[in-house]
């Protein structure tokens, strides 16, 4: 098929690079936040720019991206679930997309994203200007779609059987030889791939999420306290009068062990310490029902306070004064930086890039996974030490402003467009 006519190749001027960014689901998780983050930092002179996700969720996350006017599409096959059937309509939805938009450079996030977008990619041309020997004209040269991407955790790490996961190992293996570069946002992930021989046809790239921690908007401390109590039903308002709220904010996977956390709060039941505190989990999934169970059957259900999905989450973390993040399977954590920014002492399980952000004792505690114990542990003494929990505070967020910073993020990923 020909490709249309650019006036600005006829006139000299070099025309905008055409991106197509996947992504499997239209929730908002990490992948979602990181394009979330990244859109209005591309520079629209220098980009044409399409964002398609898939059905599942909620769609908040396209919601956001018309909001800072960026084109948006919803994909009716490109799903979650694995299925022979779906995945092959899903297959042909995104190879019809990069046929219909031409990108120059197709921006693949999540691993189902992943896998079916550098297969309908494959043998697909890329045109752009090249100078003849004529001045003021041009002609096109054939070449190929240029694949990046990116991952946020390889999802063979999420709790999964063993024959499931060489599967999910050995797709990332087969496909990576369709992908260009791919992008890691931690060191164990890239470790993984040199160990597993997972192999793009140019490189493996880390490249670390970064924020802006002076224009991340929390609502002040008694404002996230009183919000977040107007979010819950009457039965669960006594965390308003609690002198120390522990949280958490999550989707309700079981790769962000919520359930240890729940384990880690009954273990405490007993100790005096913990007789004044609360604990809120914000966020809803697929867990909801067995951790609802999980909370009733541990005896706990005047401690701990399920809000449901809050839309901007992060506003509400200044009503907690200590963070958990016990997830059993991590990339890099946005919500852990945005913690870190609020001046949280946080609590977090050695996954993903955590090692990376953490300090252990310095700005934060990191503790193993799996671990409810040693999580218990850890709220039992910042509950019982004031002076510790601001210390760690303050570190935190100096981690954040010196170690993480997003232009740097931005700027790295440009480079590979």
């Amino acid at each position: 098929m020909e490709a249309k006519s650019n006036p600005n190749e006829i006139s000299g001027i070099s025309p905008k690079k055409r991106v197509l960014f996947v992504v499997t689901q239209s929730e908002l998780g990490g992948a979602q936040r990181f394009l979330c983050e990244l859109m209005p930092r591309l520079d629209r002179n220098k980009y044409e720019i399409l964002v398609a996700a898939g059905k599942d969720g909620d769609g908040e996350f396209l919601g956001i991206l018309r909001n800072m006017d960026v084109s948006t599409l919803s994909l009716r096959f490109l799903r979650r679930k694995i299925g022979l059937y779906g995945d092959f309509r899903g297959y042909l939805e995104v190879r019809g997309l990069i046929r219909d938009f031409r990108p120059d450079t197709l921006f693949l996030s999540s691993s189902k994203a992943g896998v079916l977008g550098s297969l309908a990619a494959k043998k697909f041309p890329r045109f752009h200007p090249v100078k003849s020997g004529r001045i003021g004209a041009a002609k096109r040269q054939f070449d190929g779609v240029k694949v990046i991407y990116r991952i946020g955790g390889w999802s063979f790490n999420d709790p999964m059987p063993w024959l499931v996961r060489r599967f999910y190992i050995l797709a990332e293996k087969c496909t990576a030889r369709f992908k260009d570069i791919i992008i890691v946002n931690n060191r164990h992930d890239l470790e993984q791939a040199e160990r597993l021989k997972i192999r793009p046809k140019q490189s493996v790239e880390l490249i670390h999420n970064g924020i802006d921690p002076y224009k991340l908007e929390i609502f002040g401390k008694d404002e996230a306290k009183i919000k977040l109590f107007e979010k819950l039903s009457q039965r669960q308002r006594g965390f308003l009068h609690a002198k120390i709220v522990v949280g958490t904010v999550a989707n309700f996977y079981k790769t962000k062990g919520l359930e240890y956390f729940i384990e880690a709060i009954r273990l405490l039941r007993t100790e005096p310490a913990i007789a004044h505190a609360a604990f809120v989990i914000v966020g809803n999934g697929p867990e909801k029902e067995k951790l609802e169970l999980q909370i009733k059957e541990s005896g706990m259900k005047n401690k701990i306070f399920l809000t449901g999905k809050l839309p901007d989450a992060r506003k509400y973390l200044a009503a907690f004064d200590i963070f958990v993040l016990p997830s059993v399977k991590e990339g890099f954590p946005w919500v852990l930086l945005e913690a870190m920014t609020a001046k949280l002492p946080v609590i977090a399980t050695n996954v993903g890039a955590v090692p990376e952000i953490i300090e252990d004792g310095k700005n934060g505690f990191m503790v193993e996974s799996r671990k409810p114990s040693l999580i218990a542990q850890k709220i039992k003494e910042l509950i019982g030490d004031e002076r510790l929990r601001q210390e760690l505070g303050i570190q935190a967020h100096q981690t954040v402003v010196l170690k993480f910073d997003l232009n740097k993020m931005v700027q790295q990923v440009e480079d590979l467009l």
